[in-house]
């Protein structure tokens, strides 16, 4: 099956290089954290990967908002994508993602079951799914 969408990033330099999309439109310096014993100053991968997570999954909450005939206006949704780079018991590096889900205008049972209806379809959670640990929480105001 063709992709609905499909898009090219060439990185060089590892951590410490440069990201750019075949676009041009995403062109930016890497850098090692300072907390890891880099110099910092420049963003790194688990950043890029918190934005688009954050993003997709935001997206994945109106999707199943909308299917359940309730309409959030953009300021009603907020996600922060928190994401560990971590070790695992044989020292190897791994992800944890934590998603912090604000909902305006519903009940905590509705906010918790369109977050959970989130997860089961969005392509970042699905993509992680059994490979990292990921929590979400849900904040209803």
């Amino acid at each position: 099956m063709a992709p609905l969408y499909s898009t090219k990033v060439t990185a060089v330099g590892g951590r410490h290089g440069s990201i750019r999309s075949e676009d041009g439109l995403l062109d930016l310096k890497l850098a090692m954290p300072k907390v890891l014993g880099g110099s910092g100053g420049a963003t790194n991968p688990e950043q890029l990967f918190a934005a688009g997570y954050s993003a997709c999954f935001e997206n994945a909450v109106l999707r199943v908002s909308r299917e359940a005939r309730h309409h959030f206006s953009d300021d009603q949704v907020e996600v922060v994508a928190e994401i560990g780079l971590n070790r695992n018991d044989q020292g190897n590096f791994v992800l944890s993602a934590s998603l912090a889900v604000t909902l305006v205008g519903v009940d905590q049972a509705t906010g918790e079951e369109f977050v959970h209806r989130a997860h089961q379809i969005c392509p970042y959670s699905n993509a992680i799914r059994g490979n990292v640990e990921v929590t979400t929480s849900v904040i209803v105001r």
